[in-house]
Order: C-alpha cells, then structure tokens, then sequence
C-alpha cells in the first residue's frame, strides 16, 4: 500500500529550521506542545529532529550550570549545533507500510521525504497501528466469512 494516504503534509507540521537559534526552537517547541519535531534546512531539505532531550543534554554537555542557563545564554548557538543527524532516519514516499512500521517502533512520527531529500511530511506512528489493526481485523472478517461460506455449503452439499 502506497504510505501517501497516510501523510500528514508539511504544511500541517510543526518543524524548525536547522539555523533558528536554540532559543527560537525552543520557544515554538514549547508552543507546539510537541516533544520532538522535523528539522529541515533554508531548502526544505530533512536534517533530522530535535527533541526537548536534546535541548537538555547539549546544555548539559557544555557544562552550563542549571542556574546560569537563560535564554540569552542559548541564544548565539542554532539548532544545526545540536541536532544529531542520522538518529532518526526518514524514509521515502516510495516506502511501503510494512517498512515503515519498522521506523515508528523508535519514534511517534516517521520523517517522509522526496527523492532529492526535501521534506514533505510526516506520518505518525497512531496512523501506522490504525492501518495495521484495520489489516487485522479485515483478515479475521475475511476468515470469518469464508468459514461461514464453507460451512453452508458443506450443510447443503
């Protein structure tokens, strides 16, 4: 099944741009009420996704003591400085369900991208479950009645 129906497009995402400063990420991180969310680069193309840990441990990791840190102190460095590319992969829309169910198991949403890497959406992992439970459901039906099928006909035979 083709994972397009699935799509949430990236004008209904809320995503960052690699170049915002961590403050200007974390402040619509924190409106969006998201916990981790796409980053994508002045061309549209996926970087990765930074999520409200990674905010946490790159001030952690530069030794910053909790009660120095404000947002005037975060403000010189961008999210391209945090980010950790690779950690979540994005897949192609040419993906199928069955990979893509592969990819949601580490995260709520899987990044969707085009054949030249621009970012063109989303699909969460609540999707995923949906299509593969409707997946199940139709087998057990589709078993159900072929069993009732059977049945009758064995009773008139």
């Amino acid at each position: 099944m083709n994972i397009a129906s699935f799509l949430m497009p990236k004008a209904e995402v809320t995503y960052l741009r690699d170049q915002m400063s961590i403050r200007q990420g974390l402040e619509k991180l924190r409106r969006s009420g998201y916990t981790a969310v796409p980053v994508i680069d002045d061309e549209d193309r996926y970087v990765g996704v930074v999520s409200t840990s990674d905010f946490l441990w790159n001030i952690l990791d530069h030794n910053m003591p909790l009660p120095n840190v404000t947002m005037k102190s975060v403000e010189q460095m961008t999210l391209r400085d945090i980010i950790q590319s690779g950690k979540i992969k994005p897949v192609c829309i040419d993906t199928n369900m069955e990979q893509l169910l592969g990819q949601a198991q580490m995260q709520n949403f899987v990044p969707v991208v085009d054949d030249r890497n621009v970012f063109i959406g989303i699909i969460t992992r609540s999707e995923i479950i949906r299509y593969f439970v409707k997946k199940q459901l139709d087998m057990v039906n589709n078993k159900q009645l072929l069993e009732s099928l059977e049945s009758n006909v064995t009773r008139r035979g």
